[in-house]
């Protein structure tokens, strides 16, 4: 069995928070834009983040002669989401969407969070008790 160190846990704990964070603000963003005449709904392309989370750099890739090669270093990558309706002003961002993913995020933060909590509550048991 692999040995997992707290280090580990709070990291992976930490970036899934980071995450639920990221989704929150970007459907924020996209409940700011409803009335917005031709605004795509974007989302977190969650590849992307776990990456950059993960300590790793996303790489550009030039596909023609004049693209530029290099990484990226945003803080959050976003994309448009496919396959939604749009509406007669072009706009395709569905509230009932947004709300479900912002509920979705809130979730995975909380359960982060208290995963996080517990952990600190066990460290702080551990150094209390040799008193």
């Amino acid at each position: 069995m692999a040995d997992i160190r707290d280090s580990a846990i709070i990291d992976a704990l930490r970036r899934q928070m980071s995450i639920a964070a990221a989704k929150q603000v970007v459907a924020a963003g996209n409940l700011a834009n409803v009335n917005t005449p031709g605004y795509h709904a974007r989302a977190v392309d969650f590849t992307a983040a776990l990456e950059r989370q993960m300590g790793g750099t996303l790489s550009l890739a030039g596909t023609a002669g004049g693209h530029l090669e290099g990484t990226v270093s945003e803080a959050v990558s976003t994309e448009e989401i496919d396959g939604l309706q749009p509406r007669r002003d072009g706009n395709n961002v569905q509230i009932d969407r947004e709300l479900l993913t912002m509920s979705g995020a809130a979730g995975d933060f909380a359960r982060a969070q208290t995963a996080l909590a517990a952990r600190f509550r066990m460290v702080r048991y551990a150094l209390s008790e040799g008193r």
